[in-house]
């Protein structure tokens, strides 16, 4: 009751005009950062942190919210008309939305997918506001050694889990480590990897890190492979709604998305990507009209929209409640809500509760303002993708050397810059995930800081690291996720024998 009395407190806050205002804001450079590809919403909050630093910090927070759940729509838009996903958790939108909407059905196929992102939002974030207080509140109990277990199964999961193999993904994560090393150690002072360069002391700004990898290294990749031909976008023709059909086959798949997604989100396995896949196959089993998969069938575009919205109000469950990111842009909201000095966590609830709990009730007002927005809309959207590319990637390049400058007004960072932006063109060219990158820059430090608090507990004995059940079932579940798949193949090699 306590927690629906905040809640309710969090809505008179949210629906002030001046955060009312940033909500509908972020909302339409979401959908906006969605529907262009090449944009995401990891970018998208990347570029606004240096100019929303001077911004009243609940007013950015839900910014950066509405951001997040309109990217994760507006990619449906590109995959459905474009067969071009406009971010990773809409690849499998395309699967099934570009062949309805060569068959003159993109109306029912947009529909779907936007009543489904509404219905899987406005789900999560239930269980969100009441999950996420709950978490905290076990969080207080966990100890150093807790946290470094949480920690070392976050980067193995998201280490092995995403690319197309896991040594691409260790690659990242401890090229993400060695970059949190630089500057000078938080405890003891002495300075790591810093070359005797001064600007180097404090360490590497993560947001440049982050702009980096997600802008410059993109927009180097993208332009080595440029080719100068426009996008071939598939008209909308008629009313963009769907028959009573198209609701009896989607309200299932919509339920369904959101029951795989927003538990997905809670772990770090690999952002979007893998719910939407698995809701996909779910769809796929289950529907009585097997036959149309492959062809336009509306399941397998109501389901994994529903998984894609509903994954990215499960992945600020850990990330408020244990400060904890388990995608690339929840980590950067990490980073976000560490610039404004808030420090995610089991206190977060205690010590920011007015503003955790309107960042929530905000989610509510920004799913509803993306119904709103993005049905009427739709054909505007859509004369977005006439801009020249070449004029939206230089476009990205500038904002993001910019915001790296003017971050610190420091040559440093644009020179650190432009030699990360080049290392994340390599990454791009050789099918080397960001994401781990990214959770080894933000939580390479932490996890030193648990790490040395855990032995100091202990007097040194290192045996406290796997004392208690907590870690014990943590590195259980490690060992499963990581020897678990070779097992299985190497029983069925066996019994085929």
């Amino acid at each position: 009751m306590e927690n629906l009395n905040l809640l309710l407190d969090g809505f008179s806050n949210a629906l002030t005009a001046q955060n009312l205002m940033y909500g509908l804001l972020g909302t339409f450079l979401g959908t906006l950062v969605g529907v262009l590809p090449g944009i995401g919403p990891a970018l998208a909050i990347a570029l606004l942190l240096p100019v929303t630093l001077s911004v009243e910090p609940t007013s950015a927070l839900i910014m950066f919210a509405a951001v997040f759940y309109g990217a994760m729509y507006g990619g449906s838009t590109t995959s459905i008309l474009l067969n071009t996903p406009g971010e990773a958790g809409a690849v499998i939108t395309a699967v099934e939305g570009h062949k309805m909407a060569k068959k003159g059905r993109a109306g029912a196929a947009l529909t779907t997918a936007a009543l489904g992102s509404f219905v899987a939002g406005s789900i999560a974030t239930m269980l969100l506001a009441a999950a996420a207080p709950t978490l905290a509140e076990l969080a207080l109990k966990v100890q150093p050694a807790g946290y470094v277990a949480l920690i070392v199964f976050a980067f193995a999961a998201v280490g092995t889990l995403l690319g197309s193999s896991r040594t691409r993904g260790l690659i990242s994560l401890s090229v993400g480590l060695i970059i949190g090393l630089v500057g000078a150690d938080q405890q003891t002072g002495i300075n790591r990897l810093s070359f005797g360069i001064q600007e180097a002391t404090d360490g590497l700004e993560v947001i440049v890190v982050i702009i980096s990898f997600f802008a410059i290294g993109e927009v180097l990749y993208l332009a080595s492979r440029f080719k100068d031909d426009a996008w071939r976008v598939l008209p909308v023709k008629g009313k963009v709604w769907m028959d009573r059909e198209d609701f009896r086959r989607s309200w299932k798949p919509w339920l369904r998305g959101t029951a795989i997604g927003f538990p997905m989100g809670l772990i770090p396995a690999g952002g979007s990507e893998v719910p939407t896949f698995i809701s996909y196959s779910v769809e796929k089993s289950l529907s009585k009209n097997k036959e149309e998969f492959g062809e336009g069938a509306i399941e397998g575009v109501a389901g994994p929209e529903a998984a894609n919205n509903a994954n990215a109000a499960g992945v600020l469950v850990p990330l408020l409640a244990l400060g904890l990111p388990t995608s690339a842009t929840a980590a950067i909201m990490l980073v976000a809500l560490r610039n404004f000095n808030i420090q995610p966590g089991p206190m977060l609830f205690e010590m920011n509760g007015p503003l955790v709990w309107t960042l929530i009730a905000s989610l509510f007002v920004g799913n509803t303002l993306l119904l709103l927005l993005n049905l009427p809309l739709i054909r505007i959207w859509i004369q977005l993708l006439q801009i020249p590319r070449h004029y939206l990637y230089a476009g990205i390049a500038t904002f993001g050397l910019l915001g790296a400058y003017t971050l610190n007004n420091s040559v440093f960072d644009l020179r650190v810059a432009l030699i990360l932006g080049f290392i994340g063109y390599l990454f791009r060219r050789f099918g080397v995930p960001n994401t781990p990158l990214v959770l080894g820059v933000i939580l390479g430090p932490t996890l030193e800081i648990q790490f040395r608090q855990a032995l100091q507990l202990s007097n040194g004995d290192y045996s406290i690291l796997y004392a208690g059940l907590l870690p014990k079932f943590i590195y259980l579940a490690l060992f499963l996720l990581i020897f678990a798949p070779n097992i299985v193949k190497a029983v069925k090699k066996r019994s085929k024998v």
